[in-house]
């Protein structure tokens, strides 16, 4: 009888029962996103029943759908797990499984601002970062750019674009507004670009990073042109002061504010508001 024609049941089983399928097309699993699910399963259970093939004369099952959610379920402890019981020939499973993982719209992900809006409300309700990052299986600077399309600045035009799905992440779009404050005219052409992608294509963040980069080093070509020379009774000028902040720590702050290689100024101007969130004379940056 064809998948589409046989009837599931669902049952809760116990997961020793449960063995992967020998002909899954599943050959490498990801172990830190496995562990990511299954701190999740361990905090609201298991969400999506797995598939399983009815039982063989032994009283095993065989996965049809779902060894992530499987495995990641036996790492976080649980004994038994939800699951569909479902009858499938041998040469139609693979197909199953190709259809499952493939989507066709059956499940999509939030987009990054979307997904960004949830984390930080579920992290509002924790006093501390630190206690909602350990709460969603991260870590602090990862919660930072998890939410960092709720709380980054964006123009209208950049946010529009990253709802649409025209920019790859949120990442490429903090990039491509950190581009619009130094060359408004360069970013308008990359965001005039992006709205001509066809259905499906996105702006590459390497296409932002890349204009950005170009734009540091024609700003510092220009601010090394020689200067005009200073007329005989003219004073000296002073030598130019060296930052004396360390790069190494610079960009430690940098990665816990969530900045990708934010320079001296972004980094002091985020501190400064955080600094001001704290004392209440401000709107915290994160």
């Amino acid at each position: 009888m064809p998948f589409k024609e046989t009837l599931p049941h669902f049952q809760m089983l116990d997961v020793t029962l449960i063995d992967r399928d020998p002909a899954s097309p599943r050959r490498h699993i990801d172990e830190s996103a496995l562990k990511t699910l299954a701190n999740s399963i361990q905090k609201k259970g298991l969400i999506h029943p797995v598939l399983v093939q009815p039982a063989n004369p032994g009283g095993r099952y065989t996965l049809i759908v779902g060894e992530r959610r499987w495995r990641a379920a036996v790492l976080a402890g649980e004994k038994i797990l939800p699951a569909l019981i479902r009858p499938c020939e041998p040469a139609e499973a693979l197909e199953v499984q190709v259809f499952e993982n493939m989507g066709l719209g059956v499940r999509a992900p939030l987009e990054p601002r979307d997904m960004a809006n949830a984390i930080q409300t579920i992290s509002d309700r924790f006093e501390a970062r630190e206690t909602a990052a350990e709460h969603l299986g991260g870590t602090p600077t990862w919660l930072n750019q998890a939410t960092a399309a709720a709380t980054a600045n964006l123009s209208p035009k950049i946010t529009a674009l990253l709802d649409a799905g025209k920019i790859s992440g949120t990442g490429a779009a903090i990039q491509l507004e950190k581009l619009s404050r130094k060359n408004e005219a360069k970013a308008e052409s990359l965001i005039g670009q992006s709205e001509q992608l066809p259905e499906g294509e996105k702006l590459a963040r390497k296409i932002v990073d890349r204009a950005l980069s170009e734009e540091g080093g024609r700003r510092r070509k220009e601010t090394a042109k020689p200067a005009e020379p200073a007329p005989d009774n003219a004073e000296t000028p002073a030598a130019p002061v060296r930052s004396r902040i360390n790069p190494g720590k610079m960009k430690m702050v940098a990665e816990i504010l969530g900045l990708a290689d934010g320079d001296e100024e972004e980094i002091l101007a985020r501190l400064i508001d955080e600094f001001l969130a704290l004392k209440g004379e401000g709107n915290p940056p994160f």
